[in-house]
């Protein structure tokens, strides 16, 4: 019993800690804000300041008219919208215009903001990429991307696309 209690006092004596000690400021960046937050509306209008607020907007959901907004810059009517979202074209028409839609359809708007910022890159203008998103491929078995972008996985197919036409792989 003896030796049980010296080996914990030793143990007590130099206690291991989980933290580490950095300084704060090697998080805190000048880096300017991801483009796609434009296309959200702007990050003055829905006033993010970094990273961080743009989860949390998401978290909390968006206004239907950030959505519509969406919508209309890239192009979307409000049927192909609802059916992204997953959500009824009526449920969606129902929202008042600052009443906030929830977080999932948050997340998809995020997410779909986040898609048409890569594809402009991708293809130089927005309007290239509008065009060719509404286009059917080949390569998604003849639909046009836009109709895959209801599941999480057409959205990696469609991203993993963009790549592939960034590096000149076609299909």
């Amino acid at each position: 019993m003896v030796h049980i209690f010296v080996y914990m006092s030793q143990i007590k004596k130099h206690p291991v800690t989980n933290t580490l000690d950095e300084p704060m400021v090697a998080y805190v960046t000048g880096a300017p804000l991801n483009p796609f937050y434009n296309l959200l509306g702007g990050a003055k209008a829905l006033k993010l300041s970094n990273d961080f607020d743009i989860v949390k907007l998401a978290r909390n959901g968006f206004p239907k008219h950030i959505l519509l907004a969406l919508a209309k810059k890239v192009s979307l009517n409000i049927q192909e919208l609802a059916n992204i979202l997953h959500i009824s074209e009526r449920t969606l028409q129902r929202y008042d215009d600052d009443e906030i839609i929830k977080t999932e359809y948050a997340e998809k708007a995020v997410e779909l903001a986040r898609l048409y910022t890569r594809g402009e890159e991708v293809f130089g203008s927005m309007d290239k990429f509008k065009l060719w998103i509404k286009h059917p491929s080949f390569v998604f078995n003849g639909e046009a991307p836009v109709s895959l972008l209801d599941t999480s996985a057409g959205f990696d197919m469609v991203f993993k696309e963009l790549g592939r036409i960034e590096h000149g792989i076609f299909a």
